[in-house]
């Protein structure tokens, strides 16, 4: 595998169970980036910290209850272990009561140059490990996993794509659904025609200035039924704010933004 000696982004995922995390790193974009020195990525087993008879990571709680949880030392050793020749990277605990993980949130830590991510496991990890050693706790939803692996894992696609040079065509992070708060238009592709439904005449026009009104415009109409709640955030040029009246969605647009004041 060809990298480069200095990649955009290194990740370190902290695990109790590697295995989760290598088949999703081998495949696609994140592959790609990976060969060609984008990110490095590096799966770190916790166990391998756990220096008594039994390598255990995690015991029952003080106080009694359900559940184990995950012992300080382990994590924190594994921890210092991937600050050694990187103090300044930011780590990341995954757990369901962290702030909710958005396009925004993923933005900020495109950012930055090394994320050591914490996959969190059972109850939880010991609260003396998080006050000491966690930078930042992240929820990928309200509902519960039963590992964070598949969280780190969306961290790091999701952070990956937003890197330069790693997507194939350099519009395509800049015009995702939720890049600036609407909701990408409808897409299509060959055939022509399917079960007597054909693609809009707008985008077989051959006309640029026309076809990007028509994805605008389609935008924001599914943004406003699916998701109206976006609309507050978003920031309308003048030409945009003529095309919205033009298509009669102004007054729609700007009541949602003037409830939101």
């Amino acid at each position: 595998m060809i990298r480069e000696k200095h990649p955009r982004m290194i990740f370190d995922i902290l695990t109790i169970f590697p295995k989760l995390l290598e088949s999703p790193l081998d495949e696609g974009i994140l592959r790609r980036a990976i060969s060609t020195g984008k990110i490095s990525t590096n799966i770190v087993n916790i166990r391998d910290f756990a220096y008594d008879t039994h390598t255990m990571t995690d015991d029952r709680p003080f106080g009694g209850g359900e559940g184990m949880v995950m012992k300080p030392e382990p994590l924190a050793r594994a921890v210092e272990s991937r600050k050694t020749n990187s103090p300044s990277g930011k780590v990341i605990l995954l757990t369901p009561q962290g702030r909710q993980y958005t396009q925004s949130v993923a933005k900020e830590l495109a950012e930055e140059s090394h994320l050591i991510l914490v996959c969190g496991r059972y109850e939880g990890v010991d609260e003396r490990f998080r006050s000491a050693y966690v930078d930042v706790e992240i929820s990928i939803g309200d509902y519960i996993l039963t590992g964070g692996e598949l969280a780190a894992m969306v961290v790091i696609d999701s952070v990956t794509r937003l890197l330069p040079g790693v997507l194939g065509c350099t519009d395509s992070a800049e015009k995702d659904t939720f890049y600036r708060n609407l909701l990408k238009h409808p897409q299509y592709t060959r055939p022509r025609i399917f079960q007597d439904h054909s693609v809009p005449k707008e985008l077989l026009s051959g006309n640029h200035g026309v076809i990007e009104e028509y994805r605008f415009i389609a935008s924001v109409k599914r943004t406003l039924e699916r998701r109206p709640e976006f609309m507050k955030d978003v920031v309308f040029s003048d030409k945009e704010k003529k095309t919205l009246r033009r298509h009669k969605l102004f007054d729609a647009v700007a009541t949602l933004q003037s409830r939101a004041v």
